[in-house]
């Protein structure tokens, strides 16, 4: 049968008319009216009287924000531990210092209390507040936004949202991405919508948006040649990429709907395999896109296979097209899912569908092994249990149907 991916990427079928103008009219570089009509669309879509500038990628508009904000080496800011890498490594690009806060048990997202404690702390530790906030909304699920801008209110601290799995997502009927001073879209080829690579930031004034294009293309100076007082970067998106970007503009909300559909299919098929829970809105205030459907495992449900689950290194990626290049040190590291879970990927792959374990929370990855952490024990014990399973536009009913039949058969 045919293997059943995650999240491939989706044509509309519009993307070539304005990928062949950007031909025909020779606008293949980095600015056009591709981008410029790709940002109108953006920001009619997140409201808000936000404005967008088009990037190369979200790990960009992550960095360029942080810019924006005017965040130096030795300055310290708050990152969500429970996230992929790239909310946390633009920090590090400018020489500063992530702190990592962890999540609340409800929607998995930065847990307020924890921000405020470790905000108190830093300030009595280094003298100095955190420069910046930034909380994720994982696998598309809103967190308690509201509280955090609260506590960032109370400090004084500017917040960047992490909307990269997020765009379509609304808490209290409010895109995600707009509460912040900042937010962080991806494009990438397995998110909501793709430009095959790509990102966007979301900005609050014209102003601000001006400030971070004259960063994203190399901090040109208005003379009649290259003139650069500042640092710059070359992270606009192409003006061809951007024409897929509005192609798929025109069935973002399909996109979001076989998501949140898909989702409440596993839901209805899983509901009676006791040990398997899927991860759905806490209450109505939550609209999440749903971008990967997760599920927790119990430890107590056992699965075929655990006892060969870390006897053979794996090779190549899991979970993505993007191949493994380093060997890993070891079988093992001190934190991992737990055997259940990995005797079920592996079951799901041999049966040709792809799953992959929750995101590896940051304060338990060797690259920052010193950084501070304000930590709870739910990210560690949610990976240790959770997994994604296919979400994207690909997959048909009948496949979750599959999927579904597929883990139940592996279940003793």
């Amino acid at each position: 049968m045919n293997r059943i991916y995650l999240c491939l990427a989706h044509m509309s079928g519009n993307e070539m008319q304005y990928i062949q103008e950007a031909f025909d009219t020779n606008w293949v570089v980095p600015l056009g009216p591709n981008v410029n009509g790709f940002e109108k669309d953006l920001e009619t879509y997140v409201g808000q009287d936000k404005k967008v500038v088009a990037l190369s990628a979200g790990t960009a508009a992550v960095h360029l924000s942080l810019l924006a904000l005017g965040v130096t080496a030795g300055d310290e800011v708050i990152c969500q531990s429970f996230t992929f890498c790239a909310s946390s490594h633009p920090v590090t690009y400018l020489g500063a210092k992530p702190v990592f806060i962890d999540s609340e048990k409800e929607s998995w997202n930065m847990d307020p209390a924890l921000l405020e404690e470790a905000i108190k702390d830093r300030m009595a530790k280094t003298g100095r507040k955190p420069k910046a906030i930034i909380p994720v909304y994982l696998y598309g699920m809103p967190g308690r936004i509201d509280e955090i801008l609260e506590i960032a209110r109370k400090y004084d601290i500017p917040v960047v949202e992490d909307a990269a799995e997020g765009f379509g997502s609304r808490f209290d009927g409010q895109a995600v991405g707009t509460f912040g001073e900042y937010g962080v879209l991806s494009f990438n080829g397995n998110k909501m919508i793709t430009t095959s690579g790509g990102g966007a930031l979301i900005c609050p004034t014209e102003e601000a948006k001006n400030r971070v294009m004259f960063f994203a293309t190399q901090a040109r100076e208005a003379y009649p040649y290259y003139q650069h007082e500042e640092i710059g970067y070359n992270y606009r998106m192409s003006n061809i990429c951007a024409g897929i970007g509005r192609g798929q503009m025109t069935i973002l909300d399909e996109h979001i709907n076989h998501h949140k559909h898909v989702a409440q299919l596993y839901a209805e098929l899983l509901r009676d395999v006791e040990g398997i829970d899927v991860h759905l809105n806490p209450n109505n205030r939550y609209d999440s896109n749903y971008w990967l459907s997760t599920i927790t495992i119990s430890p107590d449900l056992h699965i075929k296979g655990e006892e060969e689950a870390y006897k053979t290194a794996v090779e190549g990626a899991v979970g993505g097209a993007a191949g493994v290049v380093h060997a890993g040190g070891s079988l093992h590291t001190e934190l991992e899912p737990n055997r259940n879970v990995e005797a079920l990927r592996v079951w799901l792959d041999k049966a040709g569908i792809e799953s992959r374990p929750l995101w590896k929370p940051m304060h338990a990855q060797p690259c920052y092994k010193d950084a501070p952490r304000y930590v709870n024990g739910t990210s560690d014990e949610l990976f240790r249990v959770g997994m994604c399973l296919p979400s994207g536009p690909y997959v048909s009913d009948d496949d979750v149907r599959r999927i579904v039949e597929t883990i139940k058969a592996a279940i003793l």
